[in-house]
Parts: C-alpha cells; structure tokens; sequence
C-alpha cells in the first residue's frame, strides 16, 4: 500500500495511522469503534474529526486519543501537520485547543485533578492484563501446561515476531513458534493474541529482555504454577469488564446515531 502520493498521504495510509489509535478504556481501535467522522488532506495538512459514544466520555481519555491520532498521522513521511477535532463532547473547546496548539494536559485544564499520564499507564497495564488472558488461552488451546506457560521467556518466541521495529500488524493466519521442553521442540500457535500482547507488555515495561518471564501478575511479578489459574482469572475479569464497557459504548453510539437519523428525517 502506498503511503502518499504526490500532493500527500492517501485517505487509507491515515486511516491505518488511526487505526493504532485505542480507546484507552476499551482497548480496540477507535477505527474500529467507529469514531472517526471524517478524514480531510490538503497536500501534507490532514484534518481528522472525531466523535466518542458521549458528550461526558472522561476528558483524559478524549484527550490520549485525540493526542495519540495527532501523533500518529504526523508519524508519516508525507504530512507535514496534522490537525485533530473531537466534536459533540463537553470539553471539546479545551481539547482541540489544547492538542492542536500542543499544550500539555496540565495547560489545557489547569483545575484537573491528577496526571493525565498517570491515568495512561494505569490504563495500559489493564490493558496488558486482559491481552495476557487472550494470549495465555491461546497457548492452553495449543495444549500447553500452566508450568510450561509460567516459564516462557520472550526468547522462546520465534524471533521474526518479536522485534520492536516490525510494523506489520500479524493476521489470523499469521503463526508464532513457541520452544518448549529447553527449546527441544517448538509449538506453533496463532500470532495475533501474542503479538497484542507483546506490543502492551513492551510499552509498559515489562518484557524487553530475551530472558524476560513472558507472562506476569497484575502487579508486574513472575507467575508461580501454583496461583496461575488465579491469575489467570483475574485476566479474565479485565477483559469481560472492557468488553462490558465495549457494549455499554457501542449501545450509546447507535443511540446516537438513531437520534440523528430521526432529526434528519424531521
């Protein structure tokens, strides 16, 4: 796919750059949920509005991804600038100054309480909890053990998936070697869930070493056989709890779309 052309980038290599952006508090992309109204580019200037599920949807929230869709578009070669608009939301005014005149969180509401990156890595290490249940069930459909589960280092992965650099996203078809048993054999498993994974545990800080444990409690510690089924649950409740939030979301932009469509018809 090409990236630009010759007055900018297309339409599809920034809706890919959105398409890495998450809802914070859900974990999927914001593509994905359907946020993004409208993509504009003028040569290398690209326009992108956005609207969440709810006008009272967290301002630190609102706040990462629109900074994080900024960033990401400027990533590519081809724009120059990117401009960010949320829309329909209570804080929009001091979001879309804020993100487009670069300000910090702190600048653009000098009353909030607390740390807008704080909130992130909270977020982030959510996130890294509920990926871990989808890649450790993963590996249990493969038919490994909890003991062998709970020893895995990143170097146990084939290599071709787990450098930092890679850029493309795996498929479902995409598949990871796992050497177990002393690296005697290898198991081959689907790469999306692990590579999720990864990608969570690298930002957070957790597995950057070739001998790194893989896998990790809630608190960042090595998993032990014994208390992985507890930790393992715990995983679960991570992502059941985001994905009820996935739903409550999904309800109130149908919703919202519904009402739209009604006054459109008026």
């Amino acid at each position: 796919m090409s990236a630009q052309t010759s007055d900018g980038p297309t339409r599809a290599a920034v809706r890919d750059r959105l398409d890495r952006v998450t809802d914070p508090e859900l974990d999927r992309s914001i593509v994905d949920l359907e946020y993004i109204d409208s993509i504009e580019i003028d040569g290398g200037r690209v326009s992108v509005t956005f609207t969440l599920p709810t006008a009272w949807c967290s301002p630190a929230f609102a706040w990462m991804m629109a900074v994080d869709a900024r960033d990401e578009v400027e990533s590519l070669q081809a724009v120059e600038t990117a401009r960010i608009t949320l829309a329909e939301h209570m804080h929009e005014t001091e979001i879309n100054r804020g993100v487009n005149e670069r300000l910090s969180f702190a600048d653009a509401f000098p009353d909030a309480d607390g740390d807008v990156e704080a909130v992130r890595r909270e977020l982030d290490e959510k996130a890294r909890v509920a990926r871990q249940y989808d890649a450790v069930e993963t590996l249990l459909e493969a038919g490994l053990d909890a003991e062998t589960i709970v020893d895995l280092r990143l170097r146990d992965l084939e290599p071709n998936t787990t450098q930092p650099d890679r850029t493309e996203t795996a498929t479902d078809d995409d598949t990871v070697a796992i050497y177990v048993a002393d690296r005697s054999f290898a198991v081959s498993v689907p790469a999306t869930s692990l590579e999720r994974y990864l990608e969570k545990a690298r930002e957070t800080s957790l597995v950057t070493d070739p001998d790194d444990r893989l896998f990790r409690t809630p608190e960042g510690e090595p998993i032990d056989s014994e208390s992985f089924e507890l930790v393992h649950q715990r995983g679960r409740l991570a992502q059941v709890n985001m994905s009820s939030q996935g739903g409550i979301c999904d309800g109130l932009r149908e919703a919202r779309e519904s009402r739209l469509e009604e006054t459109a018809d008026d």
